[in-house]
């Protein structure tokens, strides 16, 4: 795939960078960039990559820190909507992290300013900017206004 235009950069970092200060702030576990790869299957291998993700620390303690791929699905999963995707592979994508075990699928959407969020097929709720994103249980006491993830 060619790389991301500017704004799908701007925008996976922004909310990546949150993520990111949160997590380590709290000692919650680790936080990765995009083209981190998890390898959600073997036999035939399915790797996904995330545009940002968290891994909760008591899943991080015994992992070979030379291995290519994250063995597993991570706990949060970002993906932010490219002008080349569609809504449907988007939306197909976020429930793949999901049935591979992935608590919580943000999928940011650019062009509508919003945070759709995944917890299951059936639990989809749908944020604007006016909105705060909530980590609950899969990034304890993390938040952040939606706004602040389309402010430039």
């Amino acid at each position: 795939m060619p790389p991301a235009g500017h704004v799908h950069g701007e925008i996976a970092l922004s909310i990546g960078s949150e993520l990111r200060h949160y997590v380590r702030e709290n000692r919650l576990g680790k936080s990765y960039a995009a083209e981190t790869g998890f390898k959600l299957a073997t036999n035939p291998d399915h790797v996904l990559a995330a545009d940002a993700a968290f891994v909760r620390k008591d899943r991080t303690e015994d992992i070979d820190e030379t291995s290519s791929y994250w063995p597993g699905a991570p706990d949060l999963a970002v993906e932010v909507i490219s002008p080349s995707d569609t809504h449907r592979e988007v939306a197909e994508k976020a429930l793949d992290w999901l049935e591979a075990g992935t608590r919580m699928v943000l999928v940011v959407d650019p062009s509508e300013h919003t945070v759709t969020l995944y917890r299951s097929p059936s639990s989809v709720v749908v944020l604007s900017e006016d909105d705060t994103l909530d980590g609950a249980d899969v990034v304890p006491g993390w938040k952040l206004p939606v706004r602040e993830i389309f402010a430039t």
